[in-house]
């Protein structure tokens, strides 16, 4: 007994996930889970280091989007963006140049702070 409550649970939480994935609306346009995030300056970045290929799909996806929504309408039911088929590759792919880009910033941070407190001691001592 205490074997299946684990798995009941996880169809529970995917039952959920799939209905808040349509309940969110986005789907109706065609757009996926990854083209909702909020674009700061670091997912920016992010977003002009993807490939050419996933970038130009996600602009479709995105202009697409906007087209229909200025028309106040919604795509027929057989061309929404499924909850298998929205896969997490192009998030992991997303998340891992975050940290690349973040990972980068702090470097060149660090090393602008150690040149700033190596060039304000050389003035001390001259």
């Amino acid at each position: 007994m205490a074997s299946r409550a684990p798995a009941a649970t996880s169809r529970l939480l995917v039952g959920f996930r799939k209905w808040y994935y349509n309940a969110c609306g986005f789907n109706k346009l065609g757009l996926m889970r990854d083209d909702t995030i909020n674009e700061d300056s670091d997912v920016k970045e992010a977003i002009r280091r993807l490939p050419e290929q996933v970038y130009n799909d996600r602009m479709f996806r995105l202009k697409r989007a906007l087209d229909l929504s200025m028309k106040q309408q919604i795509l027929p039911k057989d061309q929404w963006t499924k909850y298998e088929e929205d896969a997490n590759k192009f998030v992991l792919g997303l998340l891992e140049l975050l940290c690349v880009i973040i990972y980068q910033r702090s470097i060149i941070q660090w090393i602008g702070y150690t040149f700033r407190i190596t060039v304000t001691r050389d003035r001390q001592l001259n």
